[in-house]
């Protein structure tokens, strides 16, 4: 989640605290370790079987032969995280065409730190299990959770460069485009060419749409939810609709900067020439008037794309995450062995996100920047970008998402995953902000003596 910048402060308490609470940038990581505390707890204490019921209670949305039949626990992973899945989508079109992927150039840091933090950990977690059946979860240490991992470095303040900060989040939507990718040709079951053929039909409307300068967010949605409930029913996976729905998003403005200022402050004069002039706070016909101009013009000078993805930001942070990761965090423990820990799953994935993460992002960047593939910025030394590799161990919830496609929710590897997900992230985590920490204090003492002399 990004920060935010609240130029209009609550006069409520309660509403004031919130709008404080959620502009900052570890707000997000911090509302999902207490789901993840809850989800374990509650899945642990004497009413355990009431959490597993709940996430095993079926819906039936659907009229005649268009139903689905669903447990919560799946429409959270198959409905809300594309809602999740299409916020990424619109990160990596926004990224790609204005931002840290923009151009090969400033691509090629992140690309190769991406690329030994996906290489690396998969083979080691199918290292730890040649020769069993656990093969199929050879994705999960690959990925990154951005919230959490920004958030640890936002705990640290200022302090870090903001270049560091801008590398990883870059590096982790690079992740994802490879976790989409993943999802999409090694997860997904029996192909059904009808239902498919009419998710690139609706995906053409979209396209349609969007080049005859449709601004609406309804048409989008409305395509959208049958693009998904066509890619769910062809049996590519539901999450991978969210992603190429975003992808057909407008990313243009209807009007430009210059035209925004010339017509807005003409409307802006309009509303001051008539506010004293009334004794009531109720607006007047006229500035009623001039304030709905404006946020017309507001509407046009954004591109919908940035509509969209500022829209649903916090809804995804703190509604859909925080669900996704109470119904999927949970681990009941009353079978719990200490051989889980040394199972070949538990140690795969704990090794490929603690170990597997930090060794193949470094790697990659030190040898991308050794025979002058990228260079590094001037003024951060190596160890930094090492400590921020090694938070990219933190794999959370992507790793939970790759995990319940690997395993499935029932099977008992994915007890062992999830012991090896936490296990990894909560390492990766903890290093890596201590790392960075003393570092940074290091740094600053310097900078203090430098200072005095």
């Amino acid at each position: 989640m990004k920060k935010k910048i609240d130029l209009a402060k609550s006069e409520f308490p309660i509403a004031r605290t919130y709008q404080e609470f959620t502009s900052n940038a570890s707000a997000s990581g911090i509302v999902l370790i207490i789901c993840t505390m809850i989800a374990m707890i509650w899945a642990n204490s004497p009413w355990w079987e009431s959490y597993f019921e709940l996430w095993h209670t079926h819906f039936i949305i659907g009229i005649g032969d268009f139903t689905l039949d669903k447990s919560l626990h799946h429409w959270i992973n198959d409905l809300l995280m594309v809602v999740f899945f299409f916020l990424v989508g619109l990160e990596i079109k926004r990224e790609i065409l204005i931002g840290e992927l923009s151009s090969l150039r400033k691509a090629m840091l992140p690309i190769m730190g991406a690329l030994g933090g996906i290489l690396v950990p998969a083979t080691i977690y199918t290292l730890f299990n040649l020769g069993t059946d656990n093969l199929h979860g050879w994705a999960i240490p690959m990925a990154t959770d951005i919230a959490f991992a920004l958030g640890v470095l936002y705990l640290l303040g200022d302090r870090v460069p903001q270049s560091l900060k801008i590398f990883l989040a870059a590096l982790a939507i690079v992740d994802d485009i490879a976790a989409v990718v993943v999802i999409a040709v090694f997860y997904t079951s029996t192909i059904s060419l009808h239902y498919l053929l009419l998710s690139f039909l609706f995906l053409f409307i979209m396209l349609v749409g969007n080049r005859l300068k449709v601004m609406s967010p309804l048409f989008y949605l409305a395509i959208g939810g049958l693009v998904w409930f066509t890619m769910l029913k062809s049996g590519v996976h539901a999450t991978i609709a969210g992603v190429l729905t975003a992808f057909t998003i407008p990313s243009y403005a209807l009007i430009d900067k210059q035209k925004f200022v010339e017509n807005t402050e003409g409307l802006w004069r309009k509303f001051r020439s008539k506010l004293f002039q009334t004794k009531t706070d109720f607006l007047t016909e006229y500035e009623a008037d001039a304030l709905y101009n404006m946020d017309l013009l507001s509407d046009k000078v954004q591109p919908l794309l940035l509509r969209l993805e500022r829209g649903i930001d916090e809804y995804v942070s703190y509604l859909i995450m925080p669900l996704f990761a109470l119904s999927n965090a949970g681990i009941h423990f009353e079978n719990f062995y200490l051989g889980a820990l040394i199972n070949p799953v538990t140690t795969g994935v704990f090794a490929g996100l603690f170990i597997g993460k930090q060794i193949g992002v470094a790697s990659f960047v030190w040898l991308a920047n050794k025979f002058n593939i990228v260079s590094l910025q001037p003024g951060i030394p190596f160890r930094q970008y090492y400590y921020v590799a090694v938070l990219t161990g933190i794999g959370f919830t992507m790793s939970l998402f790759i995990s319940a496609l690997s395993f499935g929710p029932d099977a008992p590897q994915e007890m062992y995953s999830k012991i090896g997900i936490l296990l990894g992230s909560i390492f990766a985590g903890t290093l890596g902000y201590i790392l960075m920490r003393r570092d940074l204090n290091k740094q600053d003492k310097v900078k203090d003596e430098v200072a005095k002399s």
